[in-house]
Order: structure tokens, then C-alpha cells, then sequence
């Protein structure tokens, strides 16, 4: 019978996890310290060992290194209630063999348990623990699997897919992995796929000579060599044009790039992190995304859930968005607790973007050192109307409005703001030809194939407008 160690102080929790895994046949000894753990430990082999994080007399994290050390065939699994990117990496860099955040499912501990008999734990010789300044915040349940898996892909080159909606934080994901990883000595690069014109997409990547084209009066080195030996972070994929696509995987299958007007081949060495807002099977299946790029970057999927899915990150956010202005010179602000609660039951369609713009705005309209709840809810109701402002004040006001809420990063301002109107564009064209493609293509004044490229691209279903 294979023996298990339980180090956990909170009765209840150890009392349900022992019961389980007896269930599954094996033997449990209980410890709730540290000290307990090492007398456990001391003349007793054990098949794997699941220990808390914060116990009675201290880090059970802090000296994992020495207990590996002196049992290196036994796998540690790590509980924690300490539901932050930074103790999943101190997990990882322990040589853990899985980490789980309380509350965890019995079942997914079971199969843990008994994948990790009769194996070595991984061992790790990088035990320096990660540093502050960590770019993701929120201890939600929601936010555990996103955790879970950016442990997962820091020490190999795995080319890993982001999704998400617009202003959920798929950048600072990419962010976590290069600088967490074992690439974090090297350049981050970020490149923004669809801000970039489909004649300039391959000199912006690949980068050209001295005479490659009209206006190449020098060398350019492209985002790739930028990035060597480092990550690149190629955002919004999946805007990105066919032809580019192309250009795209061949550099990813071959490992090398040449520039525009150059003759020979540089190898580059890049972690690649894709992201985009957009379901890209469907894309496929309308000949708008490459299949075998797709498979190329959906090695390791991270989905980001949005901000309505993680309402309980929201305070934690907005108290962390308060630190981050008074850092850039904004004056210090605390918030009420009841401004608070009317910031929770916001659905925040522009997701963690959306809320940084409000708190920055907050701090600013604020009459005193505490943000209160009527200053929370002016604040809202005035995002409210944006909706309308097309009605009240114009088309140009609403897309300043547009603006100012959604701040698009430099240099894809452009793209993003026409991508946000188009789609009511074509919506509204539909809606007044009855979902006539031809009739709504005609009062647009484009081409019926380019009407309906763009229903398949924006996910509409022209029927949907029909009379």
C-alpha cells in the first residue's frame, strides 16, 4: 500500500482530503507543522507528499528545496489558499509536481495523487523565488486555470495561443511567461498583427535592406531578430491578412527569416506567444485563417476569462489600480467600501481595461482622499451614455468617447477604432435591407464579396436582419 503525507493545519480540509484518498486505497499520515512534516519525514519513505503553503510555524514553501533534496524520488503536490500568479510560480520553481488552489476539486487531487505514484518529482535547481512587479492580479477561481497553466509553460519553448476578449489582459499573459520564464534575460518584443498594412507586414517582422523598396533609405532589423533570444508577442493574429499568414509560417516551420531584399537566411531564436479576440475555427472554415497556422500557434491554449466572470478579482483590481496611479504621480486615493460594491455589480464590457480607466478617472474627479460611491456611480452613468452619444452629440463625439474609454495602445489606434464601428456598420446596412446581402453591399457602396467576407469575419448571420 502506498503511504501518502498530509501536511495541513485546517483540520476540516485534512479530514476530507485523507478520507478521499483512503478511499482510493491508499495510506495517510497527517501532520498540521512544519516540525511535524520533518519528524514524518525522518527514517519514512512516502509515495507523494501534498502539503499547505502558510502552516502553524511557517512557509511550507520556503523549505520544499531541502525536503526534494533529501527525497528526490518523492512528488510534492502544494495546496494553497494563497491564490496568486506568484505562489504558483514559487510552486514551479520548487520542482513541484502539481499545485492547487484552494478550493480544489477532490477528484482532479485523486487523479493527481495517483499520476504522481511510482514517479520522480521533476527536480529544478532555479530555486530563487520570483521577484515583485508581477503583471496579473486577481485570486478568483476564475483565474486559478490561467495560473495553473502559465506555471506550466515557463521552462520549455511551447509556442502558446492567448484568448480572450479586447481588455482582458491577454498582453500581460505573455508578459508572465517571458518574465517568469527561462527567457526572461531576453527581449520581450510585442507586435501588434493587425495595426500593421499588409505591404509593410513583412519589413516590420522580417525587417528589409538598404534599397529593398522605395523609402528603404537603411537597414531595419524586424520584430523577429528584435526579439532573439527572447519572446515575441504577436497580438491580434488573428486580423492578421492571408498573405501574411503565409510569410508567417514559414518563418515559424523554418526557424528563419530573411529580410526584404536580403539573400541570406538568419536563424532567429524566439519564443513565440500569439494572442487574439477571435475564434479562429470558424475563420478556418471560412478561408480567412490558415489551418496549419492555427495548429502552428494553438500549442498550448490560455483562455482568459473576462472581468464579468471574475467579480470577485474587482476589488483587488481597482485597490491595485489606486497603487499603480499614485506610482505614476496621480495623488493617493482609498476607496469605500460601498464604491466598491457598485464597481462589483458592473458587467465591464471593456473587461480589466475598462475598469483602469475608470479607477484612473475616479482618482482624478475625486473631492478628497477617499473615492466614494456617488463618485462611482456619476462615473458609470456617464460610461452609460456613451451608448447614446451618437444620438446627443454626433458620430465624431462617440468615437472620442470611444477613445477615451477604450485607449488603444499606440500605433493601433487606427485598426482598433475601425473594427469597433464597423460591425454596428454592416449590422445596421443589414437591418435596413432585411438582410439582403446585395441590397446592403449597394448602399455601403463595396463589393458584395467583400460584404460577405466581412459577415463571416465579424461572426454575423445576415438572416438574423431579415424583415
Amino acid at each position: 500500500m502506498h503511504n501518502i503525507l498530509l501536511v495541513e493545519d485546517d483540520d476540516a480540509i485534512a479530514t476530507v482530503v485523507s478520507a478521499a484518498l483512503e478511499d482510493d486505497g491508499y495510506s495517510v499520515t497527517r501532520c498540521a507543522s512544519i516540525l511535524e512534516r520533518d519528524k514524518a519525514l525522518t527514517g519514512q519513505s512516502y509515495s507523494v507528499m501534498l502539503t499547505d503553503v502558510m502552516l502553524t510555524d511557517g512557509d511550507g514553501i520556503e523549505s520544499l528545496p531541502e525536503v526534494t533534496a533529501a527525497h528526490p524520488a518523492m512528488p510534492i503536490i502544494i495546496l494553497s489558499a494563497q491564490n496568486t500568479l506568484d505562489t504558483a510560480v514559487r510552486a514551479t520553481d520548487t520542482g513541484a509536481f502539481e499545485y492547487f488552489p484552494k478550493p480544489f476539486d477532490l477528484d482532479e487531487l485523486s487523479r493527481a495523487v495517483n499520476q504522481a505514484v511510482g514517479t520522480r518529482a521533476e527536480q529544478s535547481p532555479d530555486t530563487e523565488e520570483a521577484g515583485g512587479g508581477l503583471p496579473l492580479v486577481g485570486r478568483s477561481q476564475a483565474m486559478q486555470g490561467v495560473y495553473r497553466m502559465i506555471t506550466r509553460v515557463l521552462r520549455n519553448d511551447l509556442t502558446v495561443l492567448v484568448l480572450g476578449e479586447s481588455g482582458t489582459g491577454k498582453e500581460l499573459v505573455a508578459e508572465a511567461i517571458h518574465q517568469l520564464g527561462h527567457r526572461k534575460s531576453g527581449p520581450f518584443v510585442a507586435v501588434n498583427a493587425a495595426a500593421i498594412p499588409s505591404d509593410l507586414i513583412e519589413s516590420e517582422l522580417f525587417g528589409h535592406e538598404k534599397g529593398a523598396f522605395t523609402g528603404a533609405v537603411a537597414q531595419s532589423i524586424g520584430k523577429f531578430e528584435q526579439a532573439n533570444g527572447g519572446t515575441l508577442f504577436l497580438d491580434e493574429i488573428g486580423d492578421m491578412p492571408l498573405d501574411a499568414q503565409t510569410r508567417l509560417l514559414r518563418a515559424l516551420q523554418s526557424g528563419k527569416i530573411r529580410r526584404v531584399g536580403g539573400r541570406q537566411e538568419i536563424a532567429i531564436d524566439v519564443r513565440i506567444v500569439a494572442a487574439t479576440n477571435r475564434d479562429l475555427r470558424p475563420m478556418i472554415a471560412a478561408g480567412t485563417f490558415r489551418e496549419d497556422l492555427f495548429y502552428r500557434l494553438n500549442v498550448v491554449p490560455i483562455e482568459i476569462p473576462p472581468l464579468r466572470q471574475r467579480r470577485d478579482d474587482i476589488e483587488a483590481l481597482a485597490k491595485h489600480f489606486l497603487k499603480v496611479a499614485t506610482e505614476e504621480g496621480l495623488p493617493a486615493r482609498q476607496i469605500d467600501p460601498a464604491a466598491l460594491n457598485i464597481l462589483k455589480d458592473q458587467n465591464w464590457p471593456g473587461n480589466v481595461r475598462e475598469l483602469r480607466n475608470a479607477m484612473f478617472r475616479l482618482i482624478v474627479m475625486a473631492r478628497d482622499d477617499v473615492i466614494e460611491a456617488d463618485s462611482v456611480a456619476a462615473i458609470i452613468e456617464d460610461m452609460g451614455k456613451t451608448v447614446s452619444a451618437i444620438t446627443e452629440h454626433g458620430f465624431g463625439k462617440t468615437l472620442y468617447l470611444w477613445l477615451e474609454q477604450e485607449s488603444p495602445s499606440p500605433g493601433t489606434v487606427y485598426h482598433a477604432a475601425t473594427s469597433a464601428f464597423e460591425k454596428p456598420l454592416f449590422e445596421w446596412a443589414l437591418t435596413q435591407k432585411g438582410g439582403n446581402q446585395l441590397k446592403a453591399a449597394q448602399l455601403l457602396g463595396i463589393n458584395r464579396n467583400t460584404l460577405r467576407k466581412r459577415i463571416t469575419e465579424l461572426k454575423l448571420t445576415a438572416d438574423d436582419y431579415g424583415r
